[in-house]
């Protein structure tokens, strides 16, 4: 399964990310997505977890991590513009 992560604290790491994940569930990969031109993170990301995605989505949705409520939920694909 495949979880947009928003509002995420510019001071998290992809490792922050996949911890605070891995306690509901197996997480494959985590990516904090960082601006091109200064490397700074845009403030969301993505993680992809092999089970206990569900489970993950329901427990931190709205939760505080690093002083910012996230936003979680199951990522649909990029709409075609």
């Amino acid at each position: 399964m495949n979880i947009y992560v928003g509002n995420i604290s510019w001071g998290l790491e992809d490792q922050d990310l996949e911890n605070v994940f891995a306690e509901h569930g197996t997480v494959t990969s985590a990516k904090i997505i960082k601006d091109r031109a200064t490397g700074r993170s845009r403030g969301f990301g993505f993680v992809e977890m092999s089970d206990g995605g569900e489970a993950a989505i329901e427990a931190l949705n709205g939760t505080e991590v690093d002083g910012r409520e996230l936003v979680v939920n199951e990522s649909r694909p990029k709409e075609k513009s």
